[in-house]
């Protein structure tokens, strides 16, 4: 009987053990780059038309919404770091006066400045009528195209003849890109870049660029090099168009889902870098 109670003893004692060792559940949380992934795909079969508008609409709330809870409060950690992060979006009076700075945001052309935005004082902006999910809505243009001097059209500039970079605008995540348009395409975008700016808690929109220099889930500094001047896309590709870059910049509301704003102040008070 002594026997049998020494072996139960070490028994219980060993499962104890083992119950104390036990490996914690995985974090089920999904990775920046998972986002960056779902945001990618959407926006492929939204200018494919292959999902709803709606479907789109709900898909798009939970990866925004997803990407806001996994930036909230981080100021530092492995993989995209939000070093800029100083500010929530929440601190709105601290906000508005880092926007009317120099210290936020960079001229997203480099060796231009707000000179070379089209048109008199941001008219070229339109934002009625804009619809992200619904590929068929035309005629806004939430935009405004930032020109460079390129008399021929070889995507170089005029006066030195080298490429011209296209800078981030703010610090951010880098959401998505394309890079395989080809002329002849009917995609209006051409090679483009999303940005997550998680400070704004808004998306900026690079398109018709030439050379994509990045890639999804990289973090990048405002004034970093994201392309090179290009002239991708439907009508940017057209001799009618002189070679721009298409900045747009979306809101985006408590639901998820994103507004058009005007960048044209925020590019007026852009720093210049050369």
């Amino acid at each position: 009987m002594r026997f049998w109670g020494v072996v139960l003893a070490v028994v219980l004692g060993g499962a104890n053990v083992a119950s104390s060792q036990s490996v914690p559940d995985v974090p089920t949380e999904p990775t920046v780059y998972s986002y960056c992934q779902r945001f990618q795909n959407l926006y492929i079969e939204i200018r494919r038309q292959t999902v709803t508008p709606s479907e789109a609409r709900r898909r798009f709330s939970q990866i925004t919404n997803g990407l806001k809870a996994r930036f909230a409060g981080r100021n530092s950690g492995s993989g995209a770091i939000m070093e800029a992060d100083t500010l929530t979006p929440s601190d709105s009076t601290a906000l508005d006066s880092l926007k009317r700075t120099k210290h936020y945001f960079a001229f997203p052309l480099r060796g231009y400045s707000s000179g070379a935005i089209g048109g008199s004082n941001g008219e070229g902006y339109r934002g009625s009528g804009f619809d992200l999910f619904d590929y068929n809505v035309r005629g806004s243009h939430p935009a405004q195209d930032i020109f460079i001097r390129d008399s021929n059209q070889d995507c170089l500039d005029d006066r030195n003849g080298k490429p011209v970079d296209i800078l981030a605008m703010t610090s951010g995540l880098v959401l998505a890109i394309e890079t395989g348009w080809l002329p002849g395409s009917e995609y209006r975008g051409g090679n483009w870049i999303w940005v997550y700016d998680p400070v704004l808690h808004g998306l900026f929109y690079y398109a018709h660029n030439n050379k994509v220099k990045v890639t999804p889930g990289q973090w990048v500094q405002a004034g970093q090099k994201l392309a090179t001047m290009g002239r991708t896309g439907f009508n940017a590709y057209k001799t009618r168009s002189p070679t721009h870059l298409h900045l747009m910049y979306l809101h985006l509301l408590p639901s998820g889902l994103p507004v058009p704003r005007n960048p044209y102040e925020w590019l007026l008070s852009a720093k210049r870098t050369n």
